[in-house]
């Protein structure tokens, strides 16, 4: 999590979207496959750098300038051979691997004008997308969703299970901030839609990106009124309080599995185990 909180290492300038620089350092640069559902071309577990990139392509992504060189994602329809997904990679190349997968996916998925549905075409390096008929820009959308590690007054903290994960996978409530919601009254709204849980208090950690498919995960703590939960039956199934001690030996006898390492979901408890 700590690449999400200091200064990133991408330089997305846009003073540095220009044609003309790229091409001049075009032999220096990365170039990684990618193809609209966030797949990374792979090699021995890591993401397959282009050994021989060609000429610059329309398709192709400047992500930025990544320790001193520039780093573009090649949008192709099916990545050939192996394949690795963003949550499996090496955090020290989570900045320029992250805005990959989540400009790949945008474009594939917003392929026409929202004015007019004429086909739009990458512009400025693949940074946005113009319409040729009436001049339209658009811009990588990214949706802002919550999630709040709840604790009860006994600082136990909660954990669910969605309906949809696998049996013993449980994480922190989060959800999508809706229309007109600050982030702090969704923290409110999906602790009572999905757990019942009132909550007295909310306060921001920190945030991550996450592209899968373009969300920005908004950390929180919170604390809840009483120790009790009532789930909605629906989107979680289940849901519960653990202690310190109550957490460890049932993710050590693998009664539970945590979120990844990379998550800010992770983070989140980790934050909370660490406390006590």
């Amino acid at each position: 999590m700590n690449q999400w909180t200091t200064p990133s290492g991408l330089d997305r300038s846009a003073a540095r979207r220009v044609p003309e620089q790229l091409r001049a350092a075009w032999s220096q640069a990365v170039v990684i496959e990618v193809d609209g559902a966030g797949n990374l071309a792979a090699d021995a577990g890591a993401p397959r750098r282009l050994a021989a990139p060609g000429d610059l392509r329309d398709e192709d992504i400047l992500l930025g300038w990544y320790q001193g060189r520039p780093w573009l994602a090649r949008r192709v329809t099916a990545v050939e051979g192996p394949t690795i997904g963003w949550r499996d990679l090496d955090p020290t190349m989570a900045d320029p691997l992250a805005a990959a997968v989540a400009l790949a996916r945008w474009h594939a998925t917003s392929p026409t004008c929202e004015a007019c549905g004429t086909r739009t075409v990458p512009d400025l390096l693949g940074a946005r997308r113009s319409c040729p008929e009436c001049g339209a820009l658009a811009f990588p959308r990214i949706d802002p969703c919550v999630i709040v590690a709840i604790t009860d007054p006994a600082d136990r903290i909660l954990l669910a299970r969605q309906g949809q994960w696998a049996a013993r996978r449980v994480s922190v409530v989060a959800g999508f901030v809706e229309a007109g919601e600050s982030a702090e009254q969704a923290c409110h709204r999906e602790a009572a839609e999905e757990v019942g849980v009132r909550l007295t208090g909310v306060s921001y950690v920190a945030s991550q990106p996450w592209p899968m498919p373009r969300s920005l995960m908004l950390g929180f703590e919170a604390r809840a009124e009483d120790g009790r939960i009532d789930v909605d039956g629906d989107e979680i199934a289940e849901g519960a309080y653990y202690t310190r001690a109550d957490l460890a030996a049932a993710v050590g006898s693998g009664a539970l599995t945590l979120p990844g390492q990379a998550s800010i979901a992770r983070h989140l408890i980790e934050r909370w185990l660490s406390a006590g």
